[in-house]
C-alpha cells in the first residue's frame, strides 16, 4: 500500500514538473502537445491553485509549484520512510 502511494505521489510530482516545462514554450491550441498541456493542467490546478492564493506575488514569478513539490517530498519521505531528498 505505501508503495502505490509514494507512486502516485511520484507521478503527480511528474505532472507538476511537467506543467512547468510546458509553461516556458507557447503551445498553438490545436498542437498535440496542447492535450498534453491541458491535462497536465488539469490535474495540477486543483493543487496549485490553492497554494498560489495563499502565496504572496513576488512579480510575476509564480512559487507555487515548489512549495507543492516541496510538499510532495515530504509526504513520500513520511510515506516511504526513506530519505526526503
Amino acid at each position: 500500500m505505501r508503495s502505490l502511494v509514494v507512486l502516485l505521489l511520484n507521478l503527480y510530482l511528474l505532472a507538476v514538473l511537467g506543467r512547468i516545462i510546458l509553461s516556458w514554450f507557447p503551445v498553438s491550441p490545436d498542437s498535440p502537445v496542447a492535450s498534453i498541456s491541458s491535462f497536465f493542467y488539469a490535474i495540477t490546478e486543483p493543487v496549485l491553485g490553492p497554494v498560489r492564493r495563499v502565496l504572496p506575488s513576488i512579480g510575476m514569478f509564480d512559487l507555487s509549484p515548489i512549495v507543492v513539490i516541496i510538499g510532495i517530498r515530504i509526504l513520500i519521505g513520511l510515506v516511504g520512510g526513506g530519505s526526503l531528498f
